[in-house]
């Protein structure tokens, strides 16, 4: 009597296909990533090590102590940095030490609109100021028309005499302000 597991005894319909990944898993899309506190360029340093696509927004930042002034480097969004990847390959990055998770709701990861990602790099890379500001649900929603921010949604806030759009990430519960000509944006309906 042949073994059950004998090639001329085995059945194929039995065995299972092997699962085929959905095409949201093989396409490439930005993710935010949650660090550990203080862990943001570390973490975008070992992922560039390992040629993982990441993006850390910074803003220049002047503190002052008793006896001196310095320019830092800051993360606008502390705590959190953006990477564009397949979701079949996101343990690469949840590897890396000092990565907490991949941001997203009811345990799977939420992508981020391109455009959204786009607008901001688009903006930081043209020179305009940068700072970060606390979550905002309230004001006056507009469209970015022309400009660095083209296509970017956000909400407009004046501080002193300058325009300045607050652009929301709403997966990590984070805005930054970006300071804009008013003639570039119109109102959302």
């Amino acid at each position: 009597m042949a073994a059950p597991w004998a090639p001329s005894t085995l059945n194929t319909d039995q065995i299972p296909a092997l699962p085929v990944s959905p095409v949201e898993y093989r396409e490439k899309n930005w993710y935010a990533v949650a660090t550990a506190p203080r862990h943001e360029k570390c973490v975008a340093h070992q992922m560039r090590a390992f040629d993982i696509e990441c993006f850390l927004p910074s803003y220049k930042s002047l503190r002052r102590w008793k006896d001196r002034r310095k320019e830092l480097e800051l993360p606008l969004f502390p705590g959190y940095l953006f990477v564009r990847l397949a979701l079949q390959n996101r343990l690469s990055v949840l590897r890396i030490p000092g990565v907490s998770q991949l941001v997203g709701t009811q345990g799977k990861p939420s992508a981020l609109p391109e455009h959204e990602i786009q607008a901001l790099r688009n903006g930081l890379s043209s020179g305009l100021y940068a700072e970060s500001v606390s979550w905002l649900k309230v004001g006056r929603r507009v469209y970015v028309q022309n400009g660095p921010l083209a296509g970017a949604h956000g909400i407009l806030i004046r501080k002193k005499q300058n325009c300045r759009i607050v652009i929301s990430i709403d997966a990590i519960m984070r805005s930054v302000a970006l300071e804009i000509d008013e003639a570039d944006v119109r109102p959302i309906a």
